[in-house]
């Protein structure tokens, strides 16, 4: 094995650990992981991230089930427009879009490269939503009301972005569940776990059908970061959670620096 993929499998264990600490974020990395350190193939990437996301969120989920935090009928109603979305964008949309984009005089713009672009400037937003001030609680007893037509909009919206990028979107799902269904914010994270494991499943069957999966490097990958989510379980216990959500919004905007230059000077 050679040291790079020793680094990729501890990055791996690495987003199961952010996972468990902080409740999301972790699946923001696992895109760059599989592109730059195993060399996969961006769509091939994306589609292997929806897959570890699923099964990674779906474990936080089943734990915050047992502590009674999940609020199924939110998670229902908000995922429905999601997987919708999800999957139709990896079935149907992801398969068409043309190996090259577009030229930019004697530069080429590739189907690749536009996705690594995209995702960094969804990780860009994504480290923006970490260092921002924590949003404003709903009061104690607040009855859980629905904005059907915003929800159906908000789950549609994030399902395509999740299709494309591979990114579960728990930083654009969490403010949702506060501010359109009125969850306290524990809920929201536990309820959001659900919805990112539903969605992201589903979007993976979508690319079942349609690339070539590497089902022993795939499981490997997913069992370390599920251990890792048990890891970041147990080390929260010793570690503040909030910083350490403030420091890995840095080194998540860092990271989508470092992708824009990389897919840049490739030019």
């Amino acid at each position: 094995m050679e040291t790079i993929e020793i680094f990729g499998y501890a990055g791996a264990l690495l987003i199961g650990i952010v996972l468990g600490l902080i409740g999301g974020g972790g699946s923001i990395i696992t895109v760059p992981v599989f592109v730059y350190l195993f060399a996969v193939n961006p769509v091939t990437a994306t589609a292997y991230s929806l897959f570890v996301v699923g099964v990674s969120a779906l474990v936080g989920a089943f734990q915050n089930f047992k502590k009674k935090l999940v609020d199924f009928k939110t998670a229902f109603v908000f995922a429905t427009p999601a997987f919708i979305a999800v999957y139709s964008t990896r079935k149907f949309i992801v398969p068409i879009i043309p190996d090259i984009l577009f030229h930019i005089g004697e530069f080429t713009i590739t189907k690749n490269m536009g996705i690594m672009v995209f995702f960094a400037l969804i990780m860009l937003l994504a480290s923006f939503s970490m260092l921002r001030k924590k949003l404003e609680e709903p009061k104690k007893f607040t009855r859980i009301t629905y904005n059907y037509p915003l929800i159906v909009v908000e789950g549609f919206v994030i399902g395509i972005l999740t299709g494309l990028v591979g990114a579960g979107g728990g930083f654009l799902i969490i403010p949702a569940l506060v501010l359109l269904a009125k969850l306290p914010m524990k809920k929201a994270v536990a309820t959001s776990l659900l919805i990112i494991a539903m969605k992201s499943l589903i979007g993976f069957i979508g690319d079942v059908e349609n690339l070539a999966i590497d089902w022993n490097f795939l499981l490997v990958f997913t069992l370390l970061s599920v251990l890792g989510i048990f890891v970041g379980v147990w080390l929260n216990q010793f570690i503040d959670g909030k910083k350490l959500k403030n420091t890995f919004g840095w080194f998540v905007l860092f990271m989508a620096v470092y992708i824009l230059v990389k897919e840049f000077v490739t030019l």
